[in-house]
């Protein structure tokens, strides 16, 4: 029932993807959204943990792309040091911004994956073009009574992916 909906891995953060696993699956290339999934919305640009994790990715051959819903100058303010491929106002759940930066990168479906915060649009973007999906706790989520809304719709897949993924 929730097939397109259901991630790939959960995890608590970024932190906690295992970068060699990936790279011996054969993954190429990672679509990372931006906001509350590698840094807080109120943070401009990347802090010394965040860019070491940028070199530890490239250290293993894998390239990046950012594909966030955020404001063109949000996306570019932070992409400023990093200079990765950067599309915004994507319109996730939508996939076409997915299939330009996976051109860009010069990856497949078969060889990228997606990691975001939020289900209703990083996961289900990912999923509708066949992309591996890790969602993230998100780092310090919006309080308003829309994010509230979005967020009770995900428990019900995340409770799913707990008994799927039960140890």
């Amino acid at each position: 029932m929730f097939k397109k909906f259901m991630p790939d891995e959960y995890l608590d953060d970024i932190y906690k993807i295992d970068l060699d696993a990936l790279k011996g699956a054969g993954v190429r290339a990672f679509i990372c959204d931006i906001d509350n999934t590698l840094a807080p919305y109120e943070v401009s640009k990347p802090d010394e943990r965040l860019m070491g994790w940028f070199s530890d990715v490239a250290e293993r051959g894998i390239k990046v792309a950012f594909v966030s819903n955020n404001d063109p100058e949000r996306v570019e303010l932070f992409n400023k040091e990093l200079s990765y491929p950067a599309f915004a106002k994507a319109g996730k759940p939508f996939k076409k911004s997915l299939v330009s930066a996976m051109d860009n990168m010069g990856s497949t479906a078969g060889n990228t994956v997606m990691i975001g915060d939020q289900v209703f649009t990083d996961v289900y973007a990912g999923k509708r073009i066949g992309l591996r999906c890790i969602l993230v706790k998100p780092i310090n989520d919006k309080k308003t009574l829309f994010f509230r809304f979005k967020r009770a719709l995900e428990k019900p897949i995340l409770r799913q992916y707990a008994l799927i993924h039960k140890n």
